[in-house]
């Protein structure tokens, strides 16, 4: 049996492709590039390879090459696939989207808060894939084959704003390859809890899911001797004090699962009424019964996390051109954040 070494890099979380790296062995045989990978890595069709070549997501020495490319010992791989195949098919239902730019490669939406994006852990349905299905039935890659088809990233449930959902196999592989090497950019806003001590900062440490719940996830910090989690990157930059609250913004160098509501809550400044990281306490402020029922008011108007993807950029999968998205943020969070703009103003009086 030819022995060869193996590495799968993963799913960056957030982000929906995997990155594999493989080093051929020195008693490899010399044959088709694709050939290899499809016996090789799991759930990989020789016509997903062929289309990941095709997109330039297959490198060897970190140059591009075709199907066709005949490995040789010692060659280093490098390839970045679309998210494999499940076992069910996709339901498409007629479930309205807010488009904000389509072509024929690809569509910006705007999803709501409350949407899931793709099915999963029990949410099978009223998903933005869904929806997707319907909306693009008669497109190839949304036959029912794919469980996140035209999907490159995505964001919690409970978190609104923008995302870029790829069309044609190409332009899935071409987006994919841009979020993994972080050619993308993603502005967030969000409103936590104090105000972080430096206007402007960066939080490093490697995100992985708790010990103690399975369903959360937690900071080990870089360094450390367990050396868990996968390294995430969150740039942010106070907005705009509001007392016991802050309107802030964050920039994602890296797009682990849950990364700012976790990153936030490793500095002490939860997202406002995030029930996951503790958010939805009265973490600042008085014990005055007045200012209890106004937080209160506050998490009813609001009854998720206060985060909202505002701001996506990248570049065209087909014309190369630079493309920038900038959304409102939702009525519900801009109806809290004017609640606490009245809230100072008036205590300020």
């Amino acid at each position: 049996m030819e022995e060869y070494l193996f590495e799968n890099e993963g799913q960056e979380e957030g982000v929906v492709y995997e990155h594999f790296r493989l080093k051929v062995e020195p008693g490899q045989s010399i044959i088709r590039i694709d050939k290899f990978l499809t016996n090789r890595l799991e759930n990989a069709s020789r016509s997903r390879i062929q289309a990941a070549a095709d997109a330039g997501n297959i490198l060897v020495n970190e140059v591009p090459v075709k199907a066709s490319y005949k490995i040789k010992p010692l060659d280093e791989i490098r390839i970045v696939l679309d998210f494999p195949r499940h076992e069910f098919t996709i339901v498409p239902e007629e479930i309205p989207l807010n488009i904000v730019f389509e072509d024929d490669h690809l569509m910006v939406i705007h999803k709501p808060a409350g949407m899931v994006v793709h099915p999963g852990h029990g949410n099978y349905s009223g998903t933005l894939v869904n929806a997707l299905a319907w909306y693009c039935k008669d497109l190839p890659l949304f036959n029912g084959e794919d469980l996140r088809p035209g999907l490159v990233h995505r964001i919690d449930k409970d978190t609104s704003g923008l995302l870029v959902i790829a069309k044609t196999i190409v332009a899935k592989n071409n987006l994919a390859r841009q979020f993994f090497e972080k050619k993308s950019e993603r502005l967030y806003h969000a409103l936590v809890w104090g105000t972080p001590p430096e206007k402007q900062g960066t939080i490093t440490g490697n995100i992985g899911r708790s010990h103690k719940n399975r369903q959360v996830f937690t900071v080990f910090p870089e360094g450390s001797s367990t050396g868990e989690g996968k390294p995430a990157v969150t740039h942010y930059n106070v907005l705009k004090p509001l007392g016991y609250v802050s309107l802030i913004e964050c920039r994602l160098e890296t797009g682990r699962t849950h990364q700012i509501r976790v990153h936030m809550k490793y500095i002490n400044h939860p997202l406002f009424n995030d029930s996951t990281y503790g958010g939805d306490q009265i973490l600042r402020g008085t014990t005055y019964a007045k200012y209890r029922q106004f937080v209160q008011n506050c998490f009813k108007l609001l009854p998720r996390q206060a985060l909202h993807a505002k701001t996506l950029g990248f570049f065209h999968p087909v014309t190369g051109e630079k493309m920038m998205f900038d959304s409102e943020i939702p009525d519900d969070m801009a109806a809290v954040i004017n609640k606490w703009e009245n809230y100072i103003a008036n205590r300020n009086e």
